[in-house]
């Protein structure tokens, strides 16, 4: 193994030559992670006044390979001087320390260009990860979808058959429909609530997806929506509160303007009833027992839709810098003598569910046709953001 490798895009005469390189670099992280080392990776910007050199560790690079590959050819495509070398040695999951080098609190954007988690922290989530999921870390798709339920599980195995499933049962098991440079989709149940919206994106988040949408239902709130009708969020109120001591609740958080304007067309090529508008998210799934408070809520925010996740999700999206959107359908009307009742939803449920998952896969291809290296997310930047993180990075 070689003490350093380094790469400079004028060294290479053609593409191929290139590409071959940045696969030599990225193997040689691999190996030095094997090795029982972080591997370390420095980038010199030329152009850069105030922060010309920039670096950062590592961890199970071969989980996110298809990434380091586009942003290695990125950087060397600006200019950019690029080292690879091991670094520290891997500090083990159960060490006391680990948690002391995984905390948000200490981050420092402005010294973590290269990357926003560090390396102790890519191991523990993508540990948790497999844990979770019952899939290997490798297997994640850029595009990720999250469900609460079953039935979208049955809909993306009869489309995808092959798919890598769980092979244990699992708290969220994940499925994958692998595609070259893991442009396919992954579509994960999360189960019910805010809190498993947030670990799961807690730690999906390491991996840098192109993508992340929640495919859900909801109670509808306005006259004119019926059962079956469709929500495509431009905004959230975030009555989960699960994220509020992490995230300002003043920041507004919205969704990704281009996932929204192809879930849009999607909608009106199929000519089905939808409203665009806030989703509420509360963690109290009995919300209806404290209606008043609620509802009050409900009025003030405009909100055309309730549920128990999308604001969670959102606001993971947003904190982690992945573009991400909500696309629900409605599944009872509480404001309206409409409650979710048990025959009535088993109907809904057998109605819906093929329609809607297309509907996001649909929009989806049409992303990536159009933009096969990744979202524009300035959106979701800061102006001292990671340079590594989408394609107007």
């Amino acid at each position: 193994m070689p003490d350093a490798l380094k790469l400079v895009q004028d060294d290479f005469s053609s593409d191929e030559e290139l590409k071959k390189a940045i696969d030599k670099a990225c193997d040689l992280m691999e190996e030095i992670y094997t090795s029982g080392r972080y591997p370390e990776m420095i980038v010199e910007r030329s152009w850069s006044k105030h922060n010309p050199v920039i670096d950062g560790e590592l961890a199970q690079p071969k989980a996110y390979r298809w990434y380091l590959k586009r942003e290695i050819k990125r950087l060397l495509g600006y200019g950019a001087k690029i080292t690879i070398k091991p670094s520290r040695e891997i500090l083990p999951l159960n060490n006391p320390a680990l948690f002391d080098n995984v905390d948000e609190d200490d981050w420092d954007i402005t010294q973590k260009k290269l990357f926003l988690f560090r390396a102790e922290r890519i191991d523990i989530s993508l540990d948790r990860l497999q844990h979770y999921t019952g899939t290997n870390a490798a297997d994640f798709q850029r595009y990720i979808l999250f469900t609460n339920y079953d039935m979208h599980v049955e809909v993306f195995l009869d489309k995808y058959p092959g798919s890598v499933k769980p092979n244990r049962t699992v708290q969220m098991p994940a499925y994958h429909h692998k595609l070259d440079n893991n442009s396919g989709v992954t579509l994960i149940n999360i189960g019910v609530g805010p809190s498993n919206a947030k670990t799961i994106t807690d730690h999906v988040g390491v991996l840098r997806p192109d993508a992340m949408i929640m495919v859900g239902h909801c109670g509808g709130l306005r006259n004119h929506q019926d059962i079956g009708d469709f929500v495509l969020a431009n905004g959230y109120m975030r009555a989960d509160k699960v994220l509020d001591d992490l995230f300002p609740v003043g920041v507004p958080v919205s969704p990704n303007y281009i996932l929204n304007r192809y879930l849009k067309e999607v909608l009106d090529r199929h000519e089905l009833n939808h409203r665009i508008g806030t989703v509420y998210t509360t963690a109290n799934r009995n919300w209806e027992f404290s209606k008043v408070r609620t509802q009050q809520e409900i009025h003030q925010s405009r909100s055309v839709a309730i549920d128990m996740e999308s604001s969670t999700v959102a606001t993971n999206g947003f904190r982690y810098r992945i573009p991400h959107a909500t696309l629900l359908c409605v599944s009872d009307k509480p404001l309206h003598g409409k409650p979710k009742l048990s025959d009535d939803v088993q109907s809904f449920y057998q109605n819906s569910k093929e329609m809607h998952l297309e509907l996001v896969i649909e929009a989806l291809k049409m992303v990536k046709q159009t933009y096969p290296e990744g979202l524009p997310n300035s959106s979701i930047r800061a102006f001292n953001e990671p340079l590594m993180g989408g394609s107007d990075s």
